[in-house]
């Protein structure tokens, strides 16, 4: 997609600006931004595109609530809504100038400032001496195998699509490969013993940590 292609200059090098509520809002713009469509038709894009592996329709009303929340926002508009018979009406939505703005602000700063996330697998690792060493190996060993059950349902590196249209992908393999390999390493190195814990040792530390003096 050509961020001049609709005739507007965009200095991307300066724009600065608020991220998504959500991956989806950006992804039905992006859309929009090829052409007008109503929200059934634009889930059924996203998902024969692969946009769902980065986008989250859990609900199945996701695209028309993000797709209402961009329509409050002004970010997009009313084409025109029809009624074919024994068929609900149908509203079909096309992007705004603002909307057009605001996409390319989303996509500049996604791009280059990464986003303050707070997934649960970090959170769990902070905590995960509450259990024994042997019992978080075989938790691991089981988020392992369904991470590579993840690897298998994203698309083959070679497959038909250029290399473009395949980069979200790409990156998720590079993502959870190296997610794989760490686990993999951990957990060698918890059944070997080279890492372990018990609960005598932990508060050994806790109590060396509370006798420190504080940081200037």
């Amino acid at each position: 997609m050509n961020i001049h292609a609709m005739g507007t200059a965009v200095n991307l090098a300066t724009m600065a600006g608020p991220r998504p509520r959500s991956p989806l809002a950006m992804v039905v713009l992006a859309f929009l931004l090829e052409e007008p469509m109503h929200p059934y038709l634009m889930r059924q894009r996203v998902q024969e595109r692969g946009k769902s592996r980065v986008a989250n329709l859990a609900q199945p009303n996701s695209v028309y609530q993000a797709m209402d929340g961009l329509h409050r926002q002004r970010l997009i508009r009313v084409r025109e809504t029809s009624r074919q018979e024994h068929r609900p009406e149908r509203t079909v939505y096309e992007i705004t100038e603002e909307g057009k703005q605001t996409l390319w602000r989303w996509l500049a700063t996604m791009l280059s400032e990464p986003g303050r996330d707070f997934p649960d697998f970090p959170a769990a690792v902070s905590v995960l001496m509450l259990l024994d060493p042997q019992e978080v190996a075989r938790l691991l060993t089981a988020r392992v195998e369904a991470l590579e059950e993840r690897l298998e349902e994203l698309s083959p590196l070679d497959g038909p699509l250029p290399r473009l249209f395949r980069l979200e992908d790409e990156y998720q393999r590079a993502m959870i490969g190296a997610e794989i390999a760490w686990i993999r390493s951990l957990v060698d190195d918890l059944r070997a013993g080279r890492l372990t814990w018990s609960r005598e040792w932990i508060q050994a530390v806790g109590r060396m940590m509370g006798e420190q003096p504080d940081a200037p």
